[in-house]
């Protein structure tokens, strides 16, 4: 199976830290949550429901992309949003070989799991602003489209089987 690095990505309440944490877990892999990276300043423009602009994100797209440099021997996995194919192209100038697993799901499925996640920064006056920005993976980037549906079990399955294929010259696969 795949040891390239990997992000599990998509909008809040996608279901990516739960699935990057199993997924993870699997592989006998790292697993950090991207959220953990985030300078302060960026927490608070989110707990105060602004939105992060490019420039908010850079730098902290350059500490995913070191996390999974840094975290690749022994596997890595990284749950980030990673929105824009810019951002994902920003994690790939640090560790080119980075495979993408974007999870989608239905707006109203997100809006009920963000409203029942106690404690999160990230609130649900947001989700609109993520599902804007939110750019699909295209053709050309290795990775995987499918959606959170099913259970995290079933997911990670799904998950494991596309990397297993890439041997079979699969690179990207949507299932949607």
């Amino acid at each position: 199976m795949s040891r390239h690095p990997i992000v599990v990505m998509g909008v809040s309440g996608a279901g990516k830290s739960a699935v990057g944490e199993a997924l993870a877990a699997r592989l006998g892999a790292t697993f950090t949550d991207a959220d953990s990276l985030h300078p302060p300043a960026n927490v608070e423009k989110m707990t105060a429901g602004i939105p992060l602009t490019d420039e908010d994100r850079w730098p902290w797209l350059h500490l995913v992309g070191a996390e999974l440099a840094a975290t690749r021997q022994n596997g890595a996995v990284v749950a980030c949003s990673a929105l824009k194919r810019v951002y994902r192209d920003a994690i790939r100038a640090t560790e080119p070989s980075t495979r993408f697993i974007l999870l989608n799901a239905d707006p109203a499925v997100l809006r009920e799991r963000l409203t029942k996640r106690p404690g999160h920064f990230m609130p649900a006056s947001l989700l609109a602003s993520q599902l804007e920005t939110l750019e699909p993976l295209e053709k050309d980037e290795a990775g995987l489209c499918l959606t959170s549906e099913g259970g995290i079990g079933s997911i990670v399955d799904r998950i494991c089987a596309h990397l297993a294929s890439e041997g079979t010259g699969a690179r990207h696969y949507a299932d949607r």
